[in-house]
């Protein structure tokens, strides 16, 4: 009995080793570092395609937020775009649609291009393309189409620039002066900027080693004092003429950040059983950058500095319902700066070929477990719902309603 209980456990571990040699073969072909550039590809053509869409459908948060102005009632928080838009209108004859989805486009593209240029000669592995394909990172975008044509991009534009100037030491004071430029008008286009300054700080601090607060301060100047005159003396973003000047401009949003009258507070204790999933949805990506970091050289303090900066973030999550938003720029700001850390290559196909090891179970399942749920914008924090159920369920759902 022994004997053929001994035979059994020889030829269960005989076959499970060709098993993994198998898989290990197959690995040997995926090239992680063209998986990355096609998900690029296809996150960028889908987000342009759904911004079109939902500019010229008025959309009153995806264009009609870019419209806000200082024509109707003077100074106010995000009015600097509409007024632009305003005057370009003036000087070209042009929609208002085409003209902010020029800017969009030229903004999301080129946050895409930079990405693909920071990352081209840099050694990918499967578990930083596991951020990617988080349900709050790339993903996300493919998720949740609300994700889609809003002002963060100009923030993700703007640090992808930064971190791709600090990888390749041409980050020059002048430079960095930019930059402090750069987020000073940001910040009157979207306040969100001031909570996300952090990352800039940290960047900094990983490409030198040393803490440098005198650098950092001006960072924090620059889109501190704007959110000040704009708490100071800020007015609200409508203040009872934005859809007459709009309509005047052709321009007819029926919902969305012109008709917003809702005490955000009240609207999450109201709703808190369904944000109280986004506890678990924050809980998994946790994990995750966790076991990321495990991999990584001074993760101990890096850990630190990510804490603070989320801490530093979370006013957002109180004063505001968009709870999956502000993860989501989280993640999509880690992932950049997570490339700064990673090895160079000689190619731009470069690469870690995958080792099946117990490394490569884990970063599997993370995938796969992320591809299957998904975080919305304000509302449901959890759902299975994700890429794969849009992808293989969510058609014959709709096959049998039809």
């Amino acid at each position: 009995m022994k004997t053929t209980d001994s035979c059994f456990v020889s030829l269960f571990l005989f076959q499970f080793s060709k098993h993994i040699m198998r898989l290990t073969n197959v690995l040997q072909y995926f090239n992680i570092k063209i998986f990355i550039y096609v998900l690029i590809a296809v996150t960028a053509v889908y987000t342009l395609a759904f911004t079109y869409y939902y500019n010229f459908k008025d959309d009153g948060y995806i264009l009609a937020d870019w419209l806000i102005n200082y024509q109707d009632g003077g100074f106010k928080r995000r009015g600097l775009s509409g007024s632009f838009f305003f005057l370009m209108q003036d000087l070209t004859g042009l929609r208002l649609n085409y003209l902010v989805y020029f800017a969009q486009f030229l903004i999301i593209s080129g946050f895409f291009w930079l990405y693909a240029k920071l990352i081209r000669y840099k050694i990918t592995d499967l578990l930083y393309l596991s951020l990617l394909l988080s349900s709050i990172g790339f993903i996300g975008l493919l998720n949740t189409v609300t994700y889609v044509g809003k002002k963060e991009f100009i923030v993700f534009l703007l640090f992808t620039w930064f971190i791709y100037l600090l990888d390749r030491d041409k980050l020059s004071k002048n430079k960095e002066y930019v930059f402090c430029l750069g987020l000073f008008i940001t910040a009157f286009l979207h306040e969100v900027v001031l909570f996300y300054i952090p990352y800039f700080a940290i960047a900094l601090y990983l490409k030198t080693g040393k803490l440098e607060y005198k650098r950092y301060i001006k960072y924090f100047m620059a889109v501190g004092i704007p959110t000040a005159l704009i708490l100071l003396f800020g007015k609200n973003v409508n203040e009872g003429m934005s859809l007459p000047i709009l309509a005047a401009r052709g321009v007819h949003p029926t919902y969305g950040i012109f008709y917003w009258n809702i005490n955000e507070r009240d609207y999450i204790r109201q709703h808190s059983q369904e944000y109280i999933l986004y506890l678990v949805s924050l809980t998994i990506s946790i994990l995750h950058i966790a076991y990321y970091l495990k991999f990584l050289n001074d993760r101990k303090v890096l850990s630190i500095l990510l804490i603070a900066a989320f801490l530093f973030s979370l006013p957002l999550f109180y004063l505001a319902i968009d709870w999956g938003r502000w993860m989501y720029i989280h993640m999509m700001l880690m992932i950049v700066l997570f490339a700064l850390l990673l090895r160079s290559g000689h190619s731009v196909f470069a690469f870690e070929k995958i080792r099946v090891n117990s490394k490569f179970y884990i970063t599997s399942f993370i995938i796969i477990f992320s591809l299957l749920y998904r975080v919305e914008m304000s509302g449901k924090g959890f759902t299975f719902e994700g890429i794969l159920y849009r992808i293989f369920i969510a058609p014959v759902e709709l096959l049998n309603k039809m």
